[in-house]
């Protein structure tokens, strides 16, 4: 038999379960904060991990490789503080919350790429695969990466990719200061490099659109490297023809770029 009450079109439990709901997700996530007072999260071991690396701008040669080794340590630190959180979120759905640790995540691997680049790109003889495979950097951290089937901790591709553009960033600035410590082998090598990631971008289908947003400025980071080296030609600082693929481009560049006193003067 109907109800003769017109204002009672909504059973009020419905809401009420869902406040339940809103404030149980409340509490989850303040437990999994990076902030919280009882999470140590890696980021607190990241920026002391970074404060060593940034050094490398202003370092040449084996004093690279003695920078990377004295992080050591720090990424021992770091995976075992990853490991912490690893078991402080195991009870929760991966995917549900994953946002609270995300870029963090990607924090990190950037700096497990960067000192990978560092170590072979520095390392006597010719560096070649320079980047780290996202397996690699699992490996460093002491996850698993791109879980299809389970959903537990892990590193996603996404991450992974946003920490190889953060990588790019690193290097593009990377170039002009090993042309301050009288380096010019170090902005052919990442002429090369940047060129291969563009070209390696240009072919994935990105779904994030922030990702695809970052991937899409490659352009001006490959535009900015080419720069250096053109001017470095300029000053007879590298022969002319030394890196072809690197400089097949440097008419364009010439036009667009500014004075080449600028920007090394």
């Amino acid at each position: 038999m109907p109800s003769d009450n017109i204002y009672a079109m909504v059973d009020p439990e419905i809401f009420a379960a869902v406040q339940e709901q809103i404030e149980k997700d409340s509490q989850v996530k303040e437990v999994l904060t990076p902030h919280h007072r009882h999470h140590h999260h890696p980021l607190d071991k990241q920026s002391r991990l970074w404060v060593v690396l940034n050094y490398a701008q202003s370092l040449t040669g084996a004093k690279v490789i003695e920078l990377t080794t004295t992080a050591d340590e720090g990424f021992k630190r770091l995976r075992d503080c990853i490991q912490g959180l690893v078991n402080i979120v195991k009870d929760y759905p991966y995917y549900k919350y994953n946002g609270i640790w995300s870029r963090d995540i990607q924090n990190v691997a950037f700096l497990v790429l960067f000192r990978g680049w560092l170590q072979r790109s520095y390392a006597p003889g010719n560096a070649e695969n320079s980047l780290l495979t996202i397996e690699e950097v699992g490996s460093v951290l002491g996850i698993p990466v791109n879980s299809k089937t389970e959903d537990k901790f892990h590193l996603t591709i996404e991450e992974y990719l946003h920490a190889v553009l953060g990588l790019v960033e690193e290097l593009t600035r990377l170039t002009t200061n090993a042309v301050t410590q009288h380096d010019f082998l170090r902005p052919q090598m990442i002429n090369r490099f940047i060129k291969d990631i563009h070209s390696s971008f240009q072919v994935l289908n990105l779904k994030n659109d922030s990702l695809r947003r970052r991937g899409d400025g490659l352009k001006y980071n490959v535009k900015k490297v080419e720069e250096v080296n053109y001017d470095l030609i300029l000053r007879n600082l590298i022969p002319r023809g030394v890196d072809e693929e690197g400089t097949e481009k440097m008419e364009d560049v010439k036009e667009d770029a500014k004075g080449p006193s600028e920007r090394l003067g």
